[in-house]
């Protein structure tokens, strides 16, 4: 969800920074208040702009969609304008059409509401949080340390304070949070809170005690924060448990008087608590895995080179030019299988660039098979195209199949000269490639169901059962092979490993 303030150019460069201060705030706010929040700047006295926008993680949106850039009026923010003009917080009740439910039925939805003043003290805008009812009468109903604490957060929010709450990580869904006063004593914890601290030992009520209490490095980590008057994140291993804790210091602005200026007051802490041991293991074993397979895929490439070297040794032992060709044929196909196992072995990610296959296997080709003497020019063109790492199979075998057969096929054998192009084709949900030879048309009454050649026979299988896909060859002042092909989603297909 993007959050960051985008401010209209009729907003002066001074306001828009203020702003961009205070929409650093609203992701975490969003989370702790489980509303949506809306920052909004006036246009005219009628309607105000949306610049800024955070959901929470935890809850449904109020506003699925995205609502920076749009306008808002009176009669769908009542409590936002009544701020704006009255200078101070508002809140109201209204009905929202419920984007979740069936017909639009409308939801009640509580909006609450500040006036943004710039340090020139001029209203330049407002925030709008906005809570299903629900969810109201939930928070309503929570400790009143902790509503108390969350109303002083949102306040700081309009100062575009605290500092470096911006830096810290998101608010997950599964994430205790605990609440003490300036003396680092415990004043409130959530039930999650209450669950992690219990699943370490901490079996007995907490709140009242000293993070002191607790043999974990909190209390030294909540006094830093504090003294700082800055956010704090800080990763710890501690009673065998991987944690994420984020420390965001409360403070209440103390108007002026006529005997002291006007200053910030702490008042306390939110101690965010994050449980990352079982993400963390989970990483790991994922790592320990894909290193396992890309070993296999190097074993397996190595393994296929090895056969690919043993063919050719074969090869040069036999006396017919029949055999020798076939051995030769029989080696490319495995080589191209053995690029696609080189990619896998080389990358973390189970897409591959054909793109990147295709060269590789023209490479070979111009190095093993093409006669120089020939002057047979092999070209590349066309997009990256990412296919699954099964799809990638079938394709490098389609695509030395083609190539290998306008080689043979398309030239006569002391013909010098010609080029052979390989053209790729990304259609959006299907693939098309192109491989075309400027040689021989196709002999006359050519039906690719009824031909002889093996390479052919083994294309229209891969093409037509593999890849659920068409081929069409045709002349073309020489001999065009078109592949067209769907997409799979990437993701959406595995590629059989072993567990």
């Amino acid at each position: 969800m993007d959050s960051a303030v985008r401010v209209q150019p009729t907003t002066k460069d001074g306001d828009s920074a203020y702003l961009d201060r205070i929409g650093r705030v609203i992701p975490l706010l969003a989370d702790l208040s489980r509303a949506d929040i809306l920052i909004c700047v006036p246009r005219g006295d009628e309607r105000a702009q949306v610049v800024a926008q955070a959901k929470p993680h935890s809850i449904a949106p109020v506003h699925r969609a995205a609502m920076i850039g749009e306008m808002l009026t009176r009669e769908n923010a009542g409590a936002l304008f009544r701020a704006m003009a009255e200078r101070q917080y508002t809140r109201s009740q209204r009905e929202y059409p419920h984007q979740g439910s069936s017909e639009g039925a409308p939801a009640p939805v509580v909006q609450e509401a500040y006036p943004v003043e710039a340090p020139t003290g001029q209203i330049v805008g407002g925030v709008l949080i906005e809570t299903n009812l629900l969810e109201s009468e939930r928070l309503r109903r929570r400790s009143e340390v902790f509503q108390r604490v969350l109303k002083a957060l949102q306040q700081m929010a309009l100062r575009g304070e605290p500092q470096g709450i911006g830096e810290l990580s998101a608010f997950g869904e599964h994430d205790g949070v605990i609440v003490t006063d300036s003396d680092r004593i415990i004043r409130y914890m959530s039930g999650i809170a209450v669950n992690l601290y219990r699943n370490i030992g901490y079996g007995e009520p907490l709140v009242g005690k000293p993070l002191s209490y607790l043999e974990t490095q909190d209390d030294e980590f909540v006094r830093q924060a504090l003294e700082r008057r800055a956010c704090l994140q800080v990763e710890l291993d501690e009673h065998g448990r991987n944690w994420i804790k984020k420390a965001i210091p409360i403070s209440r602005a103390e108007r002026a008087s006529l005997f002291a200026p006007a200053r910030e007051h702490l008042i306390g802490t939110f101690l965010l608590v994050h449980d990352d041991t079982e993400a963390r293991q989970r990483a790991r074993e994922l790592l320990i895995k894909t290193t396992m397979i890309k070993e296999m895929h190097h074993r397996v490439k190595n393994d296929l080179q090895t056969v690919a070297s043993l063919l050719r040794m074969q090869a040069r032992r036999m006396q017919t030019t029949e055999a020798k060709g076939a051995l030769g044929e029989a080696v490319n196909r495995i080589l191209s299988i053995a690029v696609i196992h080189e990619f896998l072995s080389e990358q973390d990610t189970r897409v591959i660039n054909i793109r990147e296959v295709a060269q590789r296997i023209i490479q070979q080709m111009e190095q093993g098979v093409l006669d120089p003497e020939r002057r047979i020019a092999m070209k590349l063109a066309g997009p990256n195209v990412f296919l699954s790492a099964r799809q990638a199979t079938s394709c490098a075998l389609v695509i030395n199949e083609l190539l290998q057969n306008a080689l043979e096929h398309g030239f006569d054998p002391r013909a010098a000269g010609g080029t052979i192009s390989l053209t790729f084709h990304d259609h959006g949900d299907a693939i098309g490639l192109v491989v075309h030879d400027d040689g021989h048309d196709l002999p006359p009454n050519f039906n690719l169901q009824n031909v002889d050649s093996l390479g052919l026979r083994i294309v229209r299988m891969l093409v037509t059962e593999d890849l659920k896909g068409q081929i069409e060859l045709q002349s073309d002042r020489g001999v065009s092979a078109i592949v067209r092909f769907p997409k799979i989603p990437l993701g959406g297909e595995e590629w059989n490993e072993p567990e």
